[in-house]
């Protein structure tokens, strides 16, 4: 079976959960992964009393497989299966807790006048506009600064629309884990700073972690802008793919159409289920309920 890690060959990334960048930051931060045999990194969280385990989009193809990994642990509390793809884990007794989200994933292998001509209409048409607006981007290293105002602007954005992201020490870890690898992406009208963008890159991979952009940003279509320029940055060092995070067609239409319009493809997780060696054969009939529904139908 083949690892899903940075020693992975170029042409199939690693998602950035599996990632030899990933476990770094989380070495810096004092919450080592687990390594398990293959590569594979599983997270070790405690909430309360419990123990919990999570393997997070793994390089596997069967439930048996991702089923052996999470054996092959030896632990005796629960285990968190997030598979990179649907499939039928209630063959092995796990429960789904949570259903699948969709990423769009943006293929940088081609030439860049090939990736310029798969954005959409209205998108390079945005792009334009930017462009016509006198806007200056600067590209850094990502400050080691909790207090940086686009953090802080993200952490407001999480209260205001009910959803949580990485904790903010786990970020800026990420930044001085791995020098050069979280690159920052800032446009300025004049000397104002409109709109960010952090891209973090994990060997041939990259993955779009957070921006915000301000009201005068988007009078200028700045994100569209920064957006672009991250993806001619990775392009230039030999990034294969981007991922610019989960989109949901139903709940905002306006960034699923944001990201797809890039020529990004959607790709479809596998949900998250609970795996508990114990309560197997009682979770089992339960599993079997939501099939359909953590297989995408």
């Amino acid at each position: 079976m083949q690892a899903m890690f940075d020693a992975a060959p170029a042409s199939d990334p690693s998602p950035l959960q599996q990632s030899d960048a990933f476990a770094r930051a989380l070495n810096a931060l004092g919450t080592p992964p687990l390594r398990l045999e293959d590569g594979t990194l599983a997270l070790h969280r405690k909430i309360g009393p419990l123990s919990v385990h999570m393997i997070t989009r793994p390089g596997v193809e069967t439930p048996e497989t991702l089923r052996d990994l999470a054996r092959g642990m030896k632990v005796r509390g629960p285990v968190l299966l997030a598979p990179d793809r649907p499939m039928p884990l209630n063959r092995i007794g796990a429960l789904p807790l949570v259903s699948p989200s969709t990423v769009a994933q943006l293929d940088l292998t081609p030439d860049e006048k090939t990736l310029f001509a798969g954005l959409h209409q209205k998108w390079r048409n945005r792009l334009r506009h930017a462009q016509s607006q006198k806007l200056r981007v600067t590209r850094q290293n990502m400050p080691d600064d909790p207090g940086h105002w686009m953090l802080q602007a993200d952490l407001v954005q999480q209260h205001q629309r009910g959803y949580r992201s990485w904790p903010l020490a786990l970020t800026l870890a990420y930044g001085r884990a791995n020098p050069g690898q979280a690159k920052l992406f800032t446009a300025f009208w004049g000397r104002e700073p409109v709109a960010a963008l952090l891209i973090l890159r994990h060997g041939s991979g990259a993955t779009y972690h957070i921006s915000h952009t301000r009201a005068s940003g988007r009078l200028v279509s700045a994100h569209t802008l920064l957006l672009w320029s991250a993806i001619q940055w990775a392009k230039s060092k030999g990034v294969q793919q981007l991922e610019l995070g989960t989109f949901d067609t139903e709940e905002n239409a306006g960034l699923a159409r944001f990201k797809l319009g890039t020529g990004a493809r959607p790709h479809r997780l596998g949900g998250t289920w609970l795996w508990w060696p114990p309560l197997t054969s009682l979770l089992r009939p339960l599993a079997r309920l939501d099939r359909e529904l953590m297989q995408g139908g």
